[in-house]
């Protein structure tokens, strides 16, 4: 099984979140929600920023 973690079409802003969930196979939803959670309650998680790099980075 080749899997690829790439952006997907399931986009809001550029897809990040909705290709990891496909990557991983777990509920889009839920990503969003939980990256978003990750993003406001911890100080030492740069999300905005680690999400502009996966924006990038991922094809």
């Amino acid at each position: 099984m080749d899997k690829k973690l790439t952006k997907s079409n399931n986009k809001m802003i550029a897809g990040v979140c909705a290709g990891i969930a496909e990557y991983l196979g777990w509920d889009v939803t839920m990503v969003r929600v939980l990256y978003l959670l990750l993003s406001l309650f911890s100080v030492g998680f740069p999300g905005l920023l680690l999400y502009i790099i996966l924006a990038i980075v991922m094809p």
